[in-house]
């Protein structure tokens, strides 16, 4: 193999480069993104960046001299535009054609958005600079999607001294993934705070001056940010004959095709551990899966499944809430450490009759990291809950 091409010059692409570097391989190594901007880190774009905290230097993975040290060619600003699997080139929208013997897919996703006017979006490091400009105090913003995105950005528009209204089309926010007297907590959180969460309400259209909801009333905003879920990149392979169904369909290995792999947010493994097909749109899983599919690209016989056990975090209002695992679809909550009405709990989540996930909220690491290797070894419910 003398030429692989990574797409996808975000947290997936970099640590797969620098994961087929560190395996050894030699030969030429082009890393394809779409943005201008160097690899930068996207969950400070929620918090820290959008609070003005950070400046955007400092969300860059790494330095100008170390991507140089990589021995990669960078072409930054350019999407990849379509995929030729039998001549074995992915062609750029600049018209170029990149020749290749292996392949990894991370062009990520991007941001759903609602009919009507513009309005701002929260994937990139220019939507946060963007979105930054507009809040502050005596500004209005209006958050359309009280899940975790959504809600980061209302505490930290909140911190800048904002006025924030959340709207959310569950009664309760999250509660499909959380559960509901998790979801309750979280929601608490915004409204101990001012800011004015509604539920059970539906936003029809974006208009020049707010939104207008699905009962025709209108809410006026300086601001509005729509933050509904997101959309895999995978338009670019249409034609290619990879499978493309909610992402790169890939086998357990994270390879969609002979040479193509995937990683990321726009990966759809199947994942051994839960048995099941899954995309992971956390910024852990996006590393630790670009570092696999380089290693199994590479590996030939020594290919080993992806089976990790997911993780994620979110930092709102000076709360850390983290989780591992696959807390959807699951069947019961328990509370097994804490109490909610304080804040300050841990949660763990049964499906079928095995522990899935926990989660964590305003408790420390400690807390929680002995229950991955219990998520990760399929205890009993049981015993886990006991």
């Amino acid at each position: 193999m003398k030429r692989i091409v990574v797409v996808g010059a975000s947290a997936a692409g970099l640590a797969a480069a620098e994961t087929l570097r560190r395996e050894g391989y030699d030969g030429t190594l082009t890393l394809v993104g779409d943005e201008p901007h160097p690899p930068y880190d996207r969950p400070p774009l929620s918090k820290q960046v959008l609070a003005a905290e950070w400046p955007p230097e400092r969300t860059w993975l790494r330095t100008p001299d170390e991507l140089a040290a990589l021995g990669v060619e960078l072409s930054l600003g350019v999407a990849a535009s379509g995929l030729d699997m039998t001549d074995r080139t992915v062609r750029l929208a600049d018209g170029t054609a990149v020749p290749y013997d292996g392949l990894i897919v991370a062009t990520g996703v991007r941001p759903r958005r609602l009919p009507g006017a513009p309005a701002h979006v929260l994937r990139g490091l220019d939507d946060a600079l963007a979105l930054r400009d507009r809040i502050g105090p005596g500004r209005h913003l209006v958050v359309v999607g009280a899940g975790f995105l959504g809600s980061e950005a209302a505490a930290a528009a909140w911190q800048l001294g904002a006025r924030v209204t959340l709207l959310e089309p569950a009664p309760v926010p999250l509660a499909h993934a959380v559960g509901e007297r998790v979801g309750r907590v979280l929601a608490r959180a915004h409204t101990e705070r001012g800011v004015d969460l509604r539920t059970g309400v539906t936003v029809s259209e974006v208009t020049g001056a707010g939104v207008r909801l699905a009962d025709g009333q209108e809410i006026a905003a300086d601001a509005v940010l729509v933050a509904i879920g997101s959309l895999p990149n995978t338009e670019w392979l249409a034609d290619s004959g990879l499978t493309v169904a909610d992402g790169v369909v890939c086998d357990a290995y994270c390879a969609a095709a002979p040479d193509v792999y995937a990683a990321g947010d726009v990966a759809r493994w199947y994942h051994p551990l839960f048995e099941a097909p899954m995309r992971v749109e956390h910024r852990t899983n996006a590393a630790e899966q670009g570092m696999a599919a380089a290693r199994n690209l590479l590996g030939g016989a020594a290919r080993t499944p992806f089976a990790p056990v997911p993780y994620f975090w979110s930092d709102q209002y000076g709360t850390r809430i983290q989780a591992y695992g696959l807390l959807r679809g699951h069947d019961e909550v328990a509370v097994v450490e804490g109490d909610p009405a304080d804040g300050r709990f841990l949660a763990a989540y049964r499906t079928g009759d095995r522990l899935r996930g926990v989660l964590a909220v305003g408790m420390p690491p400690k807390a929680i990291r002995p229950w991955r290797q219990a998520v990760a070894s399929g205890a009993a419910w049981r015993e886990s809950a006991a």
